[in-house]
């Protein structure tokens, strides 16, 4: 377990820089994982991606499958990583403060 401190916050995270609390997500986390991400600027479309994977997390208590997280957002799977280059599994699910995900995301 570290602890990141980012903008006067500090977050617990794993091995692999993934919220270990989901109730300690804010936008602080979302700015950091930004940067982490290479992610110069947030559209409306990762807001989504990321209000998508937490409505889901909070219903199901997993993040849903990359053919999932595709039809409910209705972006190509092309265009998610155009988003998250380091894809839905990574880049997403940590901006969005889930945990890592086990399976196929």
């Amino acid at each position: 377990m570290a602890t990141v401190e980012f903008n006067g916050e500090s977050f617990e995270i794993d091995e692999d820089g993934f919220l270990l609390d989901y109730n300690t997500y804010s936008e602080v986390w979302v700015d950091y994982v930004k940067g982490q991400e290479g992610i110069e600027e947030l559209t409306d479309e990762h807001w989504t991606l990321v209000k998508v994977l937490q409505d889901y997390y909070e219903k199901n208590g997993i993040a849903p499958m990359v053919r999932v997280l595709s039809k409910l957002t209705k972006f190509k799977l092309k265009h998610i990583y155009e988003l998250f280059p380091s894809g839905p599994g990574k880049g997403a699910c940590k901006m969005a403060g889930l945990p890592k995900p086990t399976g196929c995301v």
